[in-house]
């Protein structure tokens, strides 16, 4: 008898959890060899690891320690995309709570492996309904999950576990959700891959569920305390391999748009509300932009009036020059020489203090501004009704004055100054 070469292969596996003197063991130095087409049962108690040698075994987890064959192949050198090839295209998972999505059909859910494999829709719809129709479910393609019994739902998660082959099939307490007799159909399907070459690896706690299997593996405190023996006399069906993608970007993206409107069409109230939300979010967004775009352009107007080359000279302290003759501020002859400066667009100047005003039984403080008639030039600030006074009325020191709009409507409320007079 020639022996196989194994399909899997451990060698001083170990896992912890956590770091240095807190780390947990939870696998220690597991040694094990899986040949194709056998059905092992991994036993153990809740916490002895079994799951966790499950997940290894799957390559949804990475040992800590030793190293992992699989037919041939050392698992610990692929990376990230290789190990999503591997589990894609080798292994098929069936678990205890189904994991089926929900707002697809039983032939949607089994197409979902070989949709990442990028087969077309045709071969992967044909294949779809063929593996259902042969676990039973051929009058039950279009029904949900929710239409479908517990059963009939692992018959559906398994139908997806052999979508893309099934070389080596994990088996997480398939039945711990189950009646007896749906139980009994689902060991029945396990045992029928087994005969048809699959590996099947079977994870359980139940001794009658391990006895369908021909090998039994019993791990205790992260350790293989028994094993009933390799099953390497049994002539097996060659096991499926994996095959190749061969789909293309735009067939990805058809199908990921797909699934996605399957998604909303789903939940109908869950979307509009999210679809609100969004609006909502985005007209806020919206709204506060305009809104400080509008604060934004209204202090810079407001700036702009007060002349962005405008330039203010302010007396000093006392004697800040210092000398006993030394002139502290600028005098009327000062201005008139700036304005002679090329260049310059208007000087003037500016003598401030307060004073209350009346007018007829209305009283107001105000700020009152001794200044020359350019002031509208230089300070920009336009005359809203009337006019300003005029190089003349300063030249003969008019008694005119110009109010400003605070004070007009404290002393002439209702009404136009200019009328008044």
């Amino acid at each position: 008898m020639t022996a196989q070469r194994p399909v899997i292969e451990l060698r001083g596996i170990g896992r912890s959890f956590g770091e240095g003197d807190l780390a947990v063991p939870v696998l220690k130095d597991v040694g094990l060899t899986i040949y194709p087409g056998e059905f092992v049962a991994i036993m153990g108690p809740s916490g002895s690891g079994k799951s966790t040698l499950m997940n290894i075994l799957g390559c949804l987890d990475q040992a800590s320690a030793g190293q992992y064959w699989f037919d041939g192949q050392d698992v610990s050198s692929l990376d990230r995309d290789e190990l999503a090839l591997l589990r894609r295209e080798a292994f098929g998972f069936v678990f205890q709570s189904y994991n089926l999505l929900p707002g697809m059909t039983a032939r949607e859910n089994v197409e979902i492996p070989a949709i990442y494999a990028g087969k077309p829709l045709a071969q992967r719809r044909q294949r779809a309904e063929q593996l259902l129709t042969e676990l039973g479910l051929g009058e039950r393609l279009l029904h949900r999950p929710s239409q479908l019994s517990g059963g009939q739902q692992q018959r559906v998660s398994i139908a997806r576990a052999l979508m893309n082959g099934g070389q080596v099939i994990f088996a997480d307490e398939p039945t711990g959700a189950l009646d007896s007799k749906s139980s009994r159909e689902v060991i029945r399907l396990l045992t029928q891959l087994s005969e048809q070459g699959h590996t099947v690896i079977l994870i359980t706690h139940d001794q009658d569920v391990a006895n369908v299997a021909r090998r039994q593996i019993h791990i205790a405190d992260g350790e293989i305390v028994k094993d009933t023996g390799e099953d390497l006399a049994r002539n097996t069906t060659p096991t499926p391999q994996a095959r190749s993608r061969n789909g293309t970007t735009f067939s990805d993206w058809q199908e990921a748009f797909k699934s996605a409107l399957r998604s909303l069409r789903s939940n109908l109230f869950r979307t509009a509300l999210t679809l609100l939300g969004i609006v909502i979010g985005v007209a806020s967004v919206i709204t506060m932009l305009a809104i400080g775009e509008g604060a934004k352009k209204d202090v810079v107007d407001r700036i702009s009036t007060m002349g962005s080359d405008l330039l203010l000279v302010r007396p000093g302290g006392p004697d800040q020059r210092g000398g006993r003759w030394s002139v502290t501020t600028l005098v009327p002859e000062d201005f008139k020489a700036i304005n002679e400066i090329p260049g310059v667009l208007a000087a003037i100047p500016e003598l401030t203090g307060g004073q209350t005003l009346r007018y007829s039984n209305r009283d107001h403080q105000a700020e009152i501004n001794a200044t020359s008639f350019e002031f509208p030039v230089a300070r920009q600030w336009p005359v809203v009704e009337g006019t300003f006074f005029g190089e003349h009325d300063e030249a003969n020191y008019a008694a005119v004055a110009v109010l400003g709009r605070t004070t007009a409507d404290a002393l002439f409320p209702g009404e136009s100054p200019w009328a008044s007079t």
